[in-house]
């Protein structure tokens, strides 16, 4: 019964540990990812807030097809497609050229990543 227990425990504090450090299948808020683009792009406090709204109307729809897909992944990213160009260019839309280079270098990067294997930042 004590090793059950401690067995319990061990593996309790390793999932803590894990989502402590961003394990798993966290997101980020649309805040936190408008807060990050700040940071890359210099963008005025005006900016930041017309993409926070932008995200939040992202995450809002990406979880009803998250929700509405019933696991079929295919379906999800099918329909999640249209939905993240649309938002990414919705965003472009209010950046300055050089601002929206950028941005568009940021996509160009992650798509990498995501074709490499590796969506992890």
């Amino acid at each position: 019964m004590k090793k059950i227990l401690l067995i319990c425990f061990f593996l309790i504090g390793i999932s803590t540990i894990s989502k402590a450090q961003g394990g798993g299948m966290m997101r980020r808020s649309p805040e936190e990812q408008a807060k990050q683009l700040q940071t890359q792009l210099s963008l005025s406090d005006d900016q930041t807030s017309k993409i926070t709204t932008i995200l939040k109307a992202q995450a809002a729809k990406r979880d009803s097809i998250r929700t509405a897909s019933n696991g079929d992944r295919e379906a999800m990213m099918q329909a999640m497609m249209p939905l993240m160009k649309s938002s990414n260019d919705q965003i472009k839309a209010l950046l300055t050229t050089d601002q929206a280079a950028a941005f568009q270098k940021i996509l160009d990067e992650r798509r990498a990543r995501m074709m490499q294997g590796g969506g992890n930042n």
